[in-house]
């Protein structure tokens, strides 16, 4: 993780201009894993696109219909992945305004194969939590474009946080949601998140040129392309340091992660050792290391090479 900028601590259910035709409504669940707490976005003049309307909270609920100014109205609501810290209030607020609740699909869709073994094997997911109520209006596809009252999303399926995460372009910015953040590096838990896929995704993102991404937790980035830089090596420089400790033999990801991550909290340790099997079954699927015995959250790993 990177250290959080001190001055980003905006006032939970208000209304914060970012752009024409862009506001930021902070929802009330700050946490060592949301940090100052979810970013709901509304997009647009008259017809409204809300991404990501957040926790189950009555407060932010009204925060968000408090939000529309005379003449606006909710058009489409639009959710980036189903963890319960994003998806959950989508529902009511659909009730509420009778806009379509958008997304990819639900808590399994996009997941990977291997990622779906582990899960049929029996692994939790773990860190934020799943919506496993989530069940969308409308399914959008990976190049999609969701047009509204003058506005358009370009919908990016960028899997690896979860395996049902899109990113949203808009005018040269890109919501990215849990994939890129600037206070923290995305957690990739299996059998929910796939490092393969978040090493994917990044690159692809990292091809098109963007001003800003607005992020799911934390301050818009102002230097996308300098923040995935710093994610791909942070990851590739978490990967050699896996590499190199399991020369001194096989171990689990647990053991690696109390060697690797000794600044992490106590209570973070758990989420660092689910990043740590990330990595590991990333090296599995590229041949550089190998279980002994079955693959699973607990088992021994050693070096091929």
């Amino acid at each position: 993780m990177t250290q959080p900028p001190d001055d980003f601590d905006p006032t939970p259910g208000a209304a914060k201009r970012l752009s024409d035709g862009l506001r930021r409504v902070l929802a009330p669940n700050p946490s060592p894993m949301t940090y100052r707490g979810t970013n709901t976005y509304l997009i647009g003049d008259r017809e409204l696109a809300v991404i990501d309307p957040g926790p189950l909270s009555e407060p932010h609920l009204e925060a968000i219909l408090a939000a529309l100014e005379p003449g606006q109205s909710i058009s489409h609501i639009l959710v980036t992945h189903t963890h319960v810290d994003h998806s959950p209030l989508a529902r009511p607020l659909a009730e509420r305004t009778g806009a379509p609740v958008i997304a990819f699909g639900g808590p399994e869709a996009g997941r990977s194969a291997v990622m779906a073994e582990l899960a049929a094997g029996g692994l939790a997911g773990g860190g934020e939590g799943i919506d496993r109520a989530f069940s969308p209006d409308r399914i959008v596809a990976d190049g999609e474009v969701i047009e509204g009252d003058g506005w358009t999303l370009d919908v990016i399926h960028t899997p690896g946080h979860l395996g049902n995460h899109i990113a949203l372009g808009w005018e040269g910015m890109c919501f990215t949601a849990d994939h890129v953040m600037g206070w923290a590096s995305s957690l990739v838990s299996p059998p929910d998140g796939d490092l393969t896929d978040f090493m994917a995704s990044c690159r692809r993102l990292r091809d098109r040129d963007w001003d800003v991404f607005h992020p799911g937790h934390g301050a818009p980035i102002d230097n996308p392309a300098a923040r995935l830089d710093w994610l791909i090596e942070h990851r590739l420089m978490r990967e050699a340091g896996i590499l190199q400790a399991l020369e001194d033999g096989p171990a689990t990801a647990a053991e690696l992660a109390a060697r690797i991550y000794t600044e992490t909290p106590p209570a973070l340790l758990p989420a660092a050792e689910r990043n740590v099997f990330a990595h590991l079954v990333d090296l599995v699927e590229q041949n550089r290391v190998t279980p002994v015995g079955q693959l699973a959250a607990t088992a021994r790993f050693q070096r091929l090479f």
